[in-house]
């Protein structure tokens, strides 16, 4: 008998996301519209709507789908953003993006998930993404400026170069700062012009770390 996602994808709408605060219409929509079955590898299909973390490769998967909500939720994403995204793995939270917005940059090195990524982009009929070349810890500086930087997966330092791509009039960072070796917090830094604020967000329990890192965070 083949798995119904799609009643699945419901079920994880109304049992794990409107419980939990994300209210919005049109996030909702989204994740229940795109298949993020399609964008896992067989071995972890089984999981993808369960309330758990899903290994991709080294240190780096996809978080809980309530954090990748709350995420994309906290940074009040509008038609007419244009959106950094650092560490695309397979595309989708860029796509779940891209679907609010005007266009996604998106830096992802890693070959295979790259390869991954343009294929899911063109199955998903996705025509504002565009994937560079950029590194996971200095961003994409020739698209900039930003209206968002998204990065969803833990760091321990945010380098100043990335907070410079913003926008300088209320552009935003959402990102997940490592504290400890599963504890990690999520923040939102605003930029305008030359003043930063830093708003903490919610606890974050993930293994998961986008790069190796040794310094901790500095703003």
């Amino acid at each position: 008998m083949n798995f119904n996602y799609q009643k699945a994808r419901d079920l994880m709408v109304e049992n794990q996301l409107r419980p939990n605060k994300i209210q919005d219409a049109n996030i909702l929509e989204v994740f229940k519209a795109v298949p993020k079955e399609v964008f896992l590898y067989e071995e972890n299909r089984a999981a993808t709507y369960s309330d758990l973390d899903i290994h991709l490769s080294g240190n780096r998967g996809y978080l809980k789908t309530l954090h990748i909500a709350q995420l994309i939720n906290s940074a009040n994403i509008k038609k007419n953003h244009k959106i950094l995204h650092i560490g695309g793995l397979t595309g989708y939270v860029s796509v779940l993006m891209a679907n609010l917005c005007k266009e996604v940059i998106v830096v992802e090195p890693n070959s295979k998930l790259k390869s991954l990524l343009e294929k899911n982009i063109i199955l998903q009929n996705i025509s504002n993404i565009k994937i560079v070349d950029g590194k996971l810890d200095g961003g994409f500086v020739e698209e900039s400026p930003y209206d968002l930087i998204f990065i969803d997966s833990p760091i321990n330092h945010l380098k100043d170069m990335i907070k410079q791509q913003l926008n300088n009039e209320l552009g935003k960072i959402i990102m997940i700062q490592k504290v400890a070796n599963y504890l990690n917090h999520a923040y939102k830094i605003i930029k305008n012009h030359n003043n930063y604020t830093k708003e903490y967000l919610f606890d974050v329990f993930t293994k998961y770390e986008l790069y190796e890192e040794s310094e901790g965070f500095v703003f």
